[in-house]
């Protein structure tokens, strides 16, 4: 220890000398002492070191100064707490010093301090003292405002840099008040004409301000904008910077507001782009035109006028920023920015400074992201429906060639950066546009090949090449890349060969597209690629994404040219077998051996088929679900394709594993297990004989379980098919007839669910369409179950809907005993057994149209009881049949149908409306103007069936109906307007399905019907009345279903029609439901959920009003003796409440609300909120996960 403070005290003495290069290396020794972990200072050392240091802050010498304070960071963890204290309070005294350079020296040396303190171990013990610090300074806000605002006037730019950035933290958490008197303030000074200098550091403060304080501006900006824009006009360069920096902060937090300005703001823009005085482009234009590739003279001519002072280029990229914030945030005016914005773009791809260039380059692509964006919202919400592509694409179409002719010269440039804004541009492109570089691909290829080829090239531009090129690959046809191959396999065979990973994973990926190319050309591609390819593919000690991309490249290969391999297939197959048995590379492997058994070169597999069938049925016990599945999937291509070189003996394996596959814990994997038996039962039935006590009860299990739907129930009908045809031992028609029906006839058929009957009754319908000799016998065996009194009701029921079945797909004739029977069956008093008559009549009547149909229609007529029952069977009729055996009965129907519209059971009219609604998709041309006469001349019940009948008209899927009902839907969206509660109901439902299933019908009328359906969201007194149950009164809202209808329409159009609300006014709407009922209130929790995600701008600016509901309803507590469910309808709207909460906590800069940041205490601070907060987020974090400080 003596040792060391005799060390520390001649390092002391020689810090006092007069000469500053002692001074500065006993400093700088010092800082290399303490920055050593082994030195320890005693306490009269540790005094005295602070005090050196501190008086060092103050040496006449800047360097020494500087090595002062950063000695004062290693210190603090050396020196004991009073020592700290001293350095914290001499630094602070040293603030408020005359002295400028020992006041920005001391405030470093602060922060350096307090950044080397230790935390507290516990948040709680500092999160009391911060939460009071934090409320104690809000006094202080508007001091803080006064002393920094004459700070923006001082002589020194740093002073005031640092006061904008002080300005912008204060912004969030202050007052409206005090913010609006910060914006009056610059409002003022502006508008004095002060100097330029003083000028640009107010609209710096402008855009800062903008930045930090988000929604806030908007109310501002009427003032502010034409002051900004009147700036823009003064002669100086970075002035206009920073007026263009001012819009782009203006456009990003307050879009919806900036919509009057966004013209002005576009043309400041497209003028301030091109801004280049210095440069004159006419010559590169003339070069461009003739498409000269020689780079010599630009290159020179980009020197001559090369200046340092020239500042143009800044004005012109902060233009070009603001346009691309523009287009990310307005995606509503994107056909607009493709006649303004669109071509000014494409005419500065010729911009001389890469720094600006690279600029355009991204505006350009945040208009293809925008494009694709919409273009893919069309076909998503449009549920497929075809009605011409997006206007936007249309227009980028047209613009193609101008694309890649702008692009042609720079793919060639020595400027690395510009070749990749290129291809990350045409990446983009052919994202956005798939096919459309197809006839430029011959201008493409040599710019490609350059980047490949070029030796100066670096790795990063060589891996965006390929990529660029995968994915021309993969958008374009085969043909358009044949007529290169020759130029294009060199330079990618030698990137096979690169010693960088990355380049050669790439590189692999487009060798697998080339192959696919090449098969017309394949004596060309196989002798180039084939040798590299095995090569990566034999090596163990290479990157795993090198081993994986290999091997599937290989399997491309042998898929498209293993009959020009000749020889060399055989060792391909078996390294690939050596990675079937490797772990980490075997699900590749998998997939490759699928692709290959598939090959329309019918590639010989015998010499590993063995082997493999082995390696993959061990697979299908392993716990990795997407190699199980790609197992399976492998297994059926096998058997399919390559069955004659497999012996049973060989599946027997595979079958042991396949009934522990065939659950309904996981119906995907069961269908793809079924599908496999199905392949083995139609290639090697033979291989089936053990089946039935192993596989088979497991599929039986699976047809009765109530999960049981789609694919899977598809898989198992086919798998049925094919082993009843199959002839196998023990499982004929009989057997299986049996296995399906007899737990319907057990003392445990009650057990079993209503979509087993469905299940059961489609199986039997499909062993009877394979073995039609045996259907005569069947159906006579399902009557006499059907009139047996002593068949138990499971029987009966499965009974008929099997009738049903068999009806729908072979006529059962005009047998009277059948429609007696089912006659019968419908007035029997069960009515699990009337329901199933019913849909029984409905199946044969679709097999017999001519025999069953004028019956039906008839007993419709004439059996008002019955009626409900058989106009479920009518729309049976109407969904199953085709329009062309349907249409000489379509008039009958619809007189039937009309004269129905008014009945008073509302169940019935639904039925009505539903069949109304399928037959006009039948023959819309004649019955969609019907329908719109019986809306003018019906009574309000006969309304309501009308518009409901439209809901079934609109259908997920493209229907000839669409065009014609998006000329006319707008007639139906009147009955808004209604005088009756319940059509206008009917009519909301019907919105929400258009807003559903094809919103493009409803999108160009939502500024019409939204205020309608704004108007339904409000609560009418005039519709709450009181209706007294003997002691008690109850209160009845009439008006309740119509505003859940209309908050249901709200969140629909959240997914589909985002583009077209206003989402401020939304929210006033959303701010009523969340303080209404608790159907409502559970529906705008979720709205708020989503729109904290979608539009988080527009909810931090209703975010102080939004949170008073929903804290009202974390608090709330049920009164004591309430019945149960009162407190889980509580507990429920609490965590949903709280599901809010959370979202909104995701949003950014949501931590700036003061009111946020209270609520959030007050969760983190009340037991209870907090246990729901951490449920609702899983349990991981909990309520500390909310750090607001």
């Amino acid at each position: 220890m003596s040792n060391v403070s005799l060390h520390i005290s001649n390092l002391l003495d020689k810090m006092t000398s007069t000469d500053k290069d002692f001074r500065f290396m006993a400093t700088n020794d010092l800082m290399l002492e303490l920055q050593s972990h082994s030195l320890q200072l005693d306490e009269d050392s540790e005094r005295k070191v602070v005090l050196m240091l501190l008086h060092l802050l103050e040496d006449k010498n800047g360097e020494v100064q500087n090595l002062a304070v950063r000695c004062l960071a290693p210190l603090v963890s050396k020196v004991k707490e009073p020592q700290v204290e001293t350095m914290v309070d001499t630094l602070c005294s040293n603030m408020t010093s005359d002295k400028e350079q020992l006041r920005d020296v001391s405030s470093i040396g602060l922060k350096t301090v307090i950044a080397e303190l230790p935390l507290s171990p516990s948040g709680d013990s500092t999160q009391k003292p911060v939460q009071v610090l934090s409320g104690a300074l809000v006094s202080f806000h508007s001091s803080l405002l006064s002393s920094l605002l004459p700070q923006l006037t001082s002589s020194r730019m740093a002073v005031r840099k640092r006061s904008i950035l002080a300005l912008g933290h204060l912004v969030p958490c202050c007052s409206p008040a005090l913010f609006s008197q910060l914006t009056e303030h610059l409002l003022t000074e502006l508008s004095k004409a002060p100097p330029t200098s003083m000028t640009r550091t107010y609209i710096q403060c402008l855009a800062t301000i903008s930045r930090q304080g988000g929604h806030r501006v908007g109310e501002h900006l009427e003032k502010l904008i034409p002051m900004v824009v009147k700036f823009v006009a003064v002669e100086d360069d970075e002035l206009r910077e920073y007026c263009f920096q001012a819009f782009e902060a203006f456009i990003r937090r307050c879009p919806k507001e900036m919509s009057p300005h966004i013209a002005t703001v576009t043309q400041l823009c497209l003028k301030f782009m091109t801004f280049d005085p210095n440069y004159n482009y006419d010559d590169e234009e003339e070069e461009e035109n003739s498409m000269d590739t020689e780079d010599g003279p630009d290159e020179e001519s980009d020197e001559e006028y090369s200046d340092d002072d020239d500042l143009s280029w800044k004005v012109r990229r902060s233009s070009i920023r603001c346009l691309e914030v523009l287009v990310d945030a307005r995606r509503d005016l994107l056909t607009s920015f493709y006649s303004s914005v669109c071509p000014a773009l494409l005419a500065r791809f010729k911009e001389r400074e890469e720094n600006v260039r690279a600029d355009v380059f991204a505006a350009f692509s945040a208009l293809l992201r925008q494009t694709r964006a919409a273009s893919s919202r069309r076909g998503l919400g449009a549920g497929g429906e075809e009605e011409g592509e997006e206007p936007a694409v249309v227009m980028l179409k047209k613009q193609v060639s101008v694309i890649v002719k702008a692009l042609h010269k720079q793919l060639k440039e020595k400027s690395i950066r510009s070749r990749q804004g290129c291809f990350s541009l045409l990446t983009d492109l052919s994202h956005t546009v798939p096919g459309a570089l197809e006839t430029h691909i011959p201008a493409l290829i040599p710019g490609i090949v350059f980047s490949l080829t070029d030796r100066s090239t670096s790795s990063t531009m060589r891996i965006d090449a390929l990529s660029f090129l995968h994915v021309l690959l993969l958008s374009h046809p085969p043909q358009a890349f044949q007529p290169h191959m020759q130029v294009l396999l060199p330079p990618v065979v030698a990137c096979l060969e690169d010693s960088f990973y990355k380049i050669t994973s790439e590189a692999l990926l487009v060798a697998q597209q080339l192959v696919r190319v090449a098969r017309p050309l394949s004596h060309a591609a196989s002798p180039q690629v084939f040798p590299v390819t095995l090569k990566r593919l034999k090596a163990t000690d290479i990157d795993q994404e090198v081993k994986e991309r290999a091997i599937s490249c290989m399997g491309h290969m042998v898929c498209h040219l293993g009959d020009h391999l000749g020889a060399e297939l055989p060792g391909v197959l078996s390294i690939i077998l050596e990675r079937l048995k490797n772990e980490i590379t075997r699900l590749t492997a998998v997939r490759t051996f699928t692709l290959i058994s598939a090959s329309p070169t019918k590639v010989d597999l015998s010499p590993v088929l063995q082997e493999a069938l082995s390696v993959l049925a061990s697979f299908l016990r392993k716990k990795q679900r997407s190699l199980k599945l790609s197992t399976l999937s492998c297994l059926t291509a096998l058997l399919t394709h390559h069955a004659a070189s497999i012996e049973p003996a060989a599946l027997q394996p595979v079958l042991s594993e396949l009934p522990a596959l065939v659950d309904e814990s996981d119906m995907h994997v069961s269908q793809v297990s079924v599908s496999l038996l199905t392949s083995m039962s139609r290639a090697c039935s033979s291989s089936l004989a053990q089946i039935s006590s192993s596989v088979l009860p497991g599929v039986f299990r699976l047809v009765h379980s109530p999960l049981l739907q789609g694919g899977a129930l598809a898989s198992i009908l086919d798998f049925l098919q094919a082993l009843v045809v199959s002839n196998t031992s023990n499982l004929g028609y009989s057997q299986l007839l049996k296995a399906l029906t007899d737990p319907f006839h057990s003392s445990q058929s009650s057990l079993l669910h209503r979509q087993s009957y469905q299940s059961v009754a489609r199986c039997v319908a499909a062993l009877c369409s394979s073995c039609p000799s045996e259907a005569p016998a069947t159906v006579a065996g399902l009557l006499q179950e059907v009139k047996n009194p002593g068949s138990p009701e499971s029987a009966r029921v499965l009974a008929l809907l099997c009738l049903g079945e068999l009806g729908r797909s072979s006529s059962l004739g005009g047998s009277k005993e059948v429609q007696g029977v089912i006659l019968e069956a419908i007035s029997s008093t069960n009515e699990e057994v009337k329901t199933a008559a019913s849909c029984a009549l409905g199946g044969v009547a679709v097999g017999g149209l001519k025999d069953y149909l004028p019956f039906l229609l008839k007993e419709i007529s004439s059996q008002p009881r019955r009626q409900y029952l058989l106009l479920h069977s009518l729309k049976e009729v109407i969904s199953a049949c085709p329009a062309s055996s349907l249409s000489p009965h379509v008039e009958s129907i619809w007189t039937l149908l009309v004269q129905h519209c008014e009945c008073e059971e509302e169940g019935t009219r639904n039925l009505v409306a539903e069949c109304l609604g399928k037959l006009t998709l039948l023959n819309a041309e004649q019955l969609l103007p019907r329908l719109r006469q019986q809306l003018r001349t019906g009574s309000p019940l006969a309304r309501s069936t009308v518009v409901t009948s439209i809901k079934f008209t609109i259908v997920d899927q493209p229907a000839a109906i669409d065009p014609l009902l998006k000329e006319c839907i707008g007639d139906f969206l009147e009955t808004l307007q209604d005088e009756d509660l319940n059509v206008r109901r009917v009519s909301l439902v019907m919105f929400n399905s258009a807003a559903h299933n094809k919103p493009s019908l409803i999108r160009g009328l939502l500024v019409s019907v939204l205020p309608h359906l704004y108007r339904e969201t409000r609560i009418r007194k005039d519709l709450i009345r009181e209706v007294e149950m003997g002691p008690f009164k109850h209160t009845v809202d009439d008006g309740l279903d119509v505003r859940k209808a209309a908050f249901e329409c709200m969140y629909t159009l959240l997914d589909s029609c985002l583009d077209g609300l206003d989402v401020l006014h939304f929210l006033d709407h959303v701010e009523e439901g969340l303080r209404d009922h608790y159907d409502i209130r559970m529906l705008t929790f979720l709205m708020l959920a989503r729109l904290a995600s979608l539009s988080p701008a527009a909810v931090l600016q209703r975010l102080d009003r939004l949170i008073e509901p929903l804290r009202a309803t974390c608090t709330t507590k049920v009164k004591a003796g309430s019945v149960k469910q009162e407190f889980e309808k509580q507990e429920e709207l609490r965590r949903s409440a709280m599901r809010a909460v959370a979202a909104l906590l995701a949003v950014p800069e949501v931590e700036r609300s003061p009111v946020m940041a209270d609520f959030a205490n007050q969760i983190r601070t009340n037991a209870d909120m907090a246990s729901i907060y951490q449920s609702v987020q899983g349990g991981e974090g909990g309520a500390e996960s909310m750090d607001l400080s």
